[in-house]
């Protein structure tokens, strides 16, 4: 494989195939959609290290699928990090966020999700959604997603990641259904990985990465693709929300806070209904009763 000396490639997922082995993989470097996912939520760093992860994990995971919709990923626990979620489309859009014990206790400050789950969504456009749940092990979205796959797949799958403030980077090989006898094959591409570096991964662009581990090896490298961070929260989508809480419970607010405010937990977007606003939306809703006459 000859060595392409390009600039570095920013947000970009890039797929390739050992021709002569039953192995794919795919790189994925997120930088700007990284920034964004973390403006003006302030993470710790061991939170804002497993978000990476999650993001990084979920776009690869997503490439590895021939659909149209949604795949998330999803953590709960009951350590430092209470809730993680991370969503990409098979569009290379991709958002996320966490949530954590701002007052930890020392036992949950020791454990980054203590006793949780992940689960794995998968939702078409068309057709059944699928859903795969295991339990957590070790304390990393790393370790957990590697457990998903030893329990719920039978294709060998391997991760890498590295994470810092400005970049999230993750590796991913997987055994071709095809080929799952070639197992001399797949012990050395894994630890050929193995070798590498967060600093390589976070530093080297995708094609130096893999000249460095598999130089020797027939590599065929697909088009990159590009990613983004995009959440598809909308006013249309918060307002469909309050009417489904109903009318009486968004009164019941208005009352006591003298407005409803909505914040979005993925891009920090704000929408303000002041009492003016939730009459309105509720003379609109066809479910909403008339007010009776006196």
């Amino acid at each position: 494989m000859t060595p392409l000396i390009t600039e570095n490639d920013q947000d970009q997922l890039h797929r390739f195939l050992f021709e002569d082995l039953g192995i794919r993989g795919e790189i994925i470097s997120l930088d700007t959609s990284w920034l964004a996912a973390q403006a003006n939520h302030q993470y710790p760093d061991a939170v804002a290290e497993q978000l990476g992860q999650a993001l990084a994990a979920t776009l690869l995971l997503s490439a590895t699928i021939k659909f149209n919709g949604t795949l998330t990923l999803q953590v709960q626990g009951d350590g430092l990090i209470s809730m993680l979620v991370a969503q990409a489309s098979e569009q290379q859009s991709v958002r996320g966020l966490a949530h954590w014990q701002q007052q930890a206790s020392a036992e949950q400050a020791q454990s980054l999700f203590g006793n949780g789950r992940l689960v794995i969504t998968i939702k078409p456009e068309q057709g059944e959604s699928y859903q795969g749940i295991v339990n957590l092990e070790g304390d990393s979205i790393l370790g957990a997603v590697q457990t998903y796959f030893k329990q719920s797949e039978q294709l060998k799958t391997r991760l890498w990641f590295a994470i810092n403030e400005q970049r999230a980077v993750g590796l991913l090989l997987q055994e071709l259904p095809a080929q799952q006898d070639e197992e001399d094959s797949w012990q050395r591409i894994e630890m050929l990985a193995n070798t590498i570096t967060q600093q390589e991964l976070l530093e080297l662009p995708p094609e130096q990465v893999l000249y460095r581990l598999f130089h020797e090896e027939k590599i065929r490298l697909f088009e990159p693709k590009p990613v983004k961070f995009q959440c598809d929260c909308s006013k249309p989508k918060v307002e469909a929300s309050l009417i489904n809480l109903g009318h009486a419970e968004i009164l019941s607010i208005l009352q006591e806070k003298g407005s409803v405010e909505v914040d979005c937990g993925y891009c920090n977007q704000h929408y303000h209904f002041d009492t003016i606003d939730i009459e309105q939306l509720f003379s609109e809703d066809p479910n909403t009763p008339s007010p009776l006459l006196h």
